[in-house]
């Protein structure tokens, strides 16, 4: 079943993002689910990816698991059985592309972390020989591995706006010096663990981004994690630092977009059947490399 949007009467209201339905839920709980929609340039494409949002749920449920004692996160359960009497009615499409979640007030900041030198990082770099301020050694190449993983946030743009990178000094004005520096210390802790859980299986992690929240004083990790959606991943077998990387997430997908010479506003270009298959394909191999598991 592709879903590319919901409608579920009796839940609510609901709020849709670039890939993501929310419904809000007795008991200050949240309802997310993961759409088969995909966005690029922060443009929501209008053909949908098949199986994509059971996918990105499945990584991130399988990630919350596995860094839940570096960091509290908002999950309670990705279980359709677990979910309340008022949501069993949609079991059909909510089973596998669903969260039952704590509600949270989402910081005003995404926290991201480069551990390569790609993308508009890359971009940065040439320019001025620093990455959102933080200066790098002379002579790196695109997509080299950093001495040390960096904490670059950026804003949180609404929906069909672009995100703007930010200074760590101008993330502390945003959020407060307190609260920027454990989010900034959780995220380069859950990237360091992931990363090295993920070469071991074949994957190269770039560069990944981590939403927070606070649920009433308690920071937590919110969201998404570590999907194909929110990071750059590369397998590792194909890796050569001075070039762009083949890779498993959406970049094949952006690369089509850019060959079309396409401006990167609405509306989008139709995706052919093949660009389709292809982007899910990378999705799928991203899943089983990273849980040993197939689609559930």
């Amino acid at each position: 079943m592709i879903v590319k949007e919901t409608q579920l009467p009796g839940l609510g209201p609901v709020r849709r993002g670039k890939v993501r339905d929310v419904y809000e839920l007795s008991g200050d709980r949240l309802l997310l689910i993961a759409t088969d929609r995909i966005s690029a340039f922060d443009v929501v494409m209008a053909d949908p990816i098949p199986d994509k949002g059971k996918i990105l749920n499945q990584i991130s449920a399988y990630w919350f698991e596995r860094c839940q004692d570096l960091v509290p996160n908002h999950l309670i359960s990705s279980d359709i059985n677990e979910f309340p009497e008022e949501c069993q009615v949609f079991a059909e499409i909510l089973a596998g592309r669903s969260m039952l979640v704590h509600r949270a007030r989402p910081l005003p900041v995404e926290c991201i972390v480069r551990g390569y030198l790609a993308g508009s990082g890359w971009q940065d770099y040439l320019e001025t020989g620093a990455v959102c301020g933080e200066r790098l050694p002379v002579g790196l190449r695109e997509s080299e591995r950093l001495p040390d993983p960096i904490f670059t946030p950026s804003t949180k743009a609404e929906l069909g706006l672009h995100d703007e990178n930010i200074s760590f000094a101008e993330a502390e004005k945003q959020i407060g010096r307190e609260l920027a520096h454990r989010v900034r210390e959780y995220s380069l802790a859950i990237y360091r663990r992931a990363r090295a859980e993920a070469e071991a299986k074949g994957i190269i992690i770039a560069d990944t981004k981590f939403e927070f929240g606070l649920v009433g004083d308690r920071l937590v990790l919110i969201d998404e994690v570590l999907t194909p959606d929110s990071s750059r991943f590369w397998p590792q077998k194909d890796y050569v630092p001075g070039r762009s990387q083949k890779s498993f997430d959406k970049q094949y997908l952006r690369d089509y977009l850019v060959s079309l010479g396409w401006n990167k506003k609405p509306p989008p270009p139709p995706l052919p059947p093949e660009v389709v298959a292809n982007t899910r394909q990378k999705y799928l191999e991203a899943l089983h490399l990273l849980t040993g598991k197939g689609l559930v």
